[in-house]
């Protein structure tokens, strides 16, 4: 019996987790708490502008009122911080993005340091990034968090899985590793210095790929049955394709996620029930 590979649909979970987004954000506007999101995007940079957008809509439909701060490409450190500092002090806004790339070869470190660990809902401020190692997952990188609850809705069990990671980001990599070390999975995290990668990859019963290297992961490189997870965005042509040769891998994987319409979809409800967690958390006084 041929088994068929399960297409895992990022935008049908994404409005799973958006219709439970604002099924908690009406249970908070009785009591006169409406969550608010603020993006801070500095330049114009097309595609920051396209994730800020898509951002901004899902909050509209997940009942989380949401602002863009618009900065000058011109802009210093010192002055997006100070613009940071202020989205701080404001109780109306819950949670604080800031959009990279930034412009110009600035180093967003410090301005992402600067955003308070609590209002921090792309999980990347020392602080929670520190929780997370200690396996007390607070505010969490919004893509790990989105495969994390696909595998849970598609019941994959984690305790003793062998999850490999091609690519070792702060963005995917790094804290993926975290939070499938957290659930007792074992863990190796491969990246671009990484000698014969398919001798890794074969391992995998979960394989997350997240180089930026199009079609990186060809059929013969996946153990039959795995479960695919690929975060890669690239433009080949007229066309977005992932790191992943889908056509080829989707063949024999277990499950698989498409790009477009996998993992991105999952980023962005991530970012809404964090926005909410961490709305509930600075409001628990008034609830």
């Amino acid at each position: 019996m041929i088994e068929l590979t399960t297409i895992i649909d990022g935008k049908a979970l994404a409005g799973e987790v958006e219709a439970e987004t604002l099924e908690r954000a009406k249970k908070l506007a009785n009591k006169g708490i409406v969550p608010g999101l603020a993006t801070v995007l500095v330049g114009e940079n097309p595609a920051s502008q396209m994730y800020i957008r898509l951002k901004h809509s899902a909050c509209s439909r997940a009942g989380i009122r949401s602002e863009n701060v618009l900065l000058p490409e011109s802009s210093t450190e010192e002055e997006i911080i100070a613009k940071i500092e202020e989205l701080n002090l404001r109780e109306d806004i819950n949670g604080i993005l800031l959009q990279l790339p930034l412009p110009g070869g600035l180093n967003p470190q410090r301005a992402m340091m600067s955003i308070l660990p609590e209002k921090d809902v792309d999980g990347f401020h020392p602080r929670n990034m520190g929780a997370l190692l200690l396996g007390a997952e607070r505010l969490v990188p919004c893509t790990p968090l989105g495969i994390i609850y696909a595998l849970e809705r598609l019941d994959k069990k984690l305790e003793g899985t062998e999850v490999v990671i091609v690519g070792h980001s702060n963005v995917v990599g790094k804290p993926l590793a975290a939070m499938m070390l957290n659930r007792n999975a074992t863990v190796q995290v491969c990246h671009v210095f990484t000698r014969d990668l398919a001798e890794h990859t074969r391992d995998a019963d979960i394989l997350v790929v997240a180089a930026g290297v199009p079609g990186l992961i060809k059929k013969e490189m996946v153990r039959p049955g795995a479960f695919i997870f690929d975060v890669g965005i690239n433009r080949v042509g007229d066309k977005t394709v992932g790191d992943v040769d889908y056509e080829e891998v989707s063949q024999i994987a277990g499950a698989i996620t498409p790009v477009p319409g996998g993992v991105g979809p999952l980023t962005v409800a991530m970012l809404l029930r964090q926005t909410l967690n961490a709305t509930e958390d600075q409001t628990k006084d008034q609830q």
